[in-house]
């Protein structure tokens, strides 16, 4: 995934820049970079993040920082932003999304046979330096974004710092969000709106699909009218969205509780007490112990003082022992418990599963998990939450292959919870996890958790359909 966040402001904004983007850390884990509009040309740094937070990476950078508008990106990607000089003029561009036929875009591009791109250490071409190829070969910024938003496919939300101002250009479907905070003298745009409370903005506004706006110091400016179809990220707010922030009018928290109560309405087990994984399971259970009145405990605890985030490191068996190692278990609460787990999703299951075991080596009595979303069919085609995991990865794929034997051609009765197949997909997943039993929540108890209408929400990485 990645975050963006930007300022226009009539007075320094580098703080503002430096804490908003800070505020998006949990998006991406490779990445950090800041670029400032100092009122003759553009200052940029980016920095590797993977070991260091952003916070304390570019600290030493800010006396070298000045001036009032300015973009800042967390990427788990490429390094971004960029700082480009064309016929349009000096800019620096920041992206958030995933570029599916990259190959063809540059094959266009090459068509105007004076562009080249620079290829990082393994062959690839950065995708933000390819949107930006695509505005240069236009007149305008404007035509330059509306051409880049029309022949993308997959998703790609922008933002452009200017010295006229900051364009902020959401996808064609709207699968991520930007959104328009204000206080006095200053605007921002962000991914996230947790960023508003402590840095003094309220919400002002926020784009539609496809939407183009110009921010400056004195206000916005439309550029170009949302469309009709918004397609967001139904996982913003089951899992990679902040609890304190809001999308489409619906709080991320909310949600969690609305969708752990719904689990719990459908869910007959015996428990003692009800916990989630730390930290996005932590809201759908205390939704889930509300409604079900069952005490809702903490029989483990994050040890976060020295550990980073456990998907950090790049190598899978590094990042299962520092989800391991992070987990501290409270035997007095654990032995001889029945105890219920909720989990935000189950991805690959080998953390879950290691959890588990460490749970069992506790004493405890039994371990019952359930995921606030359904199984995971299918990897996102939208978004790079997921461009590192190959779809039989999943757990969900892989106890279907174990079932069938193979691939089969259609996967859509295991993605119906009225399917008998889907049941054994179940049984076939708890057992390679040791669960003591496993339920994944309905896929539309799940929209209406959300509560912004199921034509909004993207789904499909759950049932494949676009």
């Amino acid at each position: 995934m990645g975050g963006l966040f930007g300022v226009a402001s009539k007075k320094d904004c580098v703080l503002d820049v430096y804490f908003g983007t800070d505020y998006h850390s949990h998006l991406g884990t490779r990445k950090g970079g800041m670029a400032i509009w100092n009122g003759t040309c553009l200052n940029r740094a980016i920095h590797n993040i993977e070991n260091t937070q952003f916070r304390a990476k570019f600290e030493s950078e800010l006396l070298k920082f000045k001036g009032n508008m300015g973009i800042g990106c967390i990427s788990d990607t490429e390094a971004q932003p960029l700082t480009v000089r064309s016929h349009l003029g000096q800019y620096s561009i920041s992206t958030v999304g995933k570029i599916n036929n990259v190959e063809e875009l540059v094959q266009r591009v090459f068509s105007n046979k004076n562009v080249h791109f620079m290829e990082t250490s393994s062959g690839v071409i950065n995708p933000t330096e390819l949107v930006s190829a695509i505005i240069d070969q236009e007149n305008s910024f404007k035509e330059g974004l509306l051409k880049a938003q029309e022949l993308i496919e997959g998703s790609c939300s922008i933002l452009l710092l200017t010295s006229k101002g900051i364009y902020a250009s959401r996808d064609r479907f709207g699968r991520t969000p930007l959104i328009i905070g204000r206080k006095e003298d200053a605007y921002c745009v962000t991914f996230e709106s947790c960023t508003f409370a402590n840095l003094g903005y309220i919400f002002e506004y926020e784009l539609g699909p496809g939407e183009i706006v110009l921010i400056t110091p004195d206000g916005l400016e439309k550029v170009a009218p949302p469309k009709d179809k918004l397609k967001i990220c139904s996982f913003l707010w089951v899992y990679y969205g902040y609890p304190s922030s809001t999308y489409e009018g619906m709080s991320v928290e909310r949600m969690r509780y609305r969708n752990g109560a719904l689990m719990a309405r459908n869910d007959d087990v015996s428990v003692d007490m009800v916990a989630g994984v730390p930290d996005s399971g932590v809201g759908h259970a205390i939704g889930y112990s509300n409604e079900s009145k069952i005490p809702f405990g903490r029989p483990f605890i994050k040890y976060t003082p020295t550990w980073s985030r456990s998907f950090m490191p790049q190598d899978q068996d590094i990042r299962n022992l520092v989800a391991r190692m992070k987990l501290m278990p409270i035997p007095e609460l654990v032995a001889g418990k029945r105890l219920l787990f909720c989990d935000d999703s189950i991805v690959r299951g080998t953390q879950l599963r290691e959890t588990v075991e460490l749970l069992y080596s506790s004493k405890a009595k039994e371990v019952h998990i359930r995921s606030a979303c359904p199984p995971l069919v299918f990897g996102c085609k939208y978004l790079n939450f997921s461009t590192s995991r190959s779809e039989m990865d999943l757990i969900a794929r892989q106890a279907i292959i174990e079932l069938e034997g193979k691939e089969p051609e259609s996967l859509q009765e295991y993605c119906d919870p009225d399917n008998e197949k889907y049941d054994c997909m179940l049984e076939c997943i708890k057992k390679k996890l040791n669960f003591s039993t496993l339920k994944f929540q309905n896929i539309n108890d799940m929209r209406d958790a959300i509560g912004i209408g199921k034509e909004n929400l993207c789904t499909y990485c759950w049932n494949g359909v676009e």
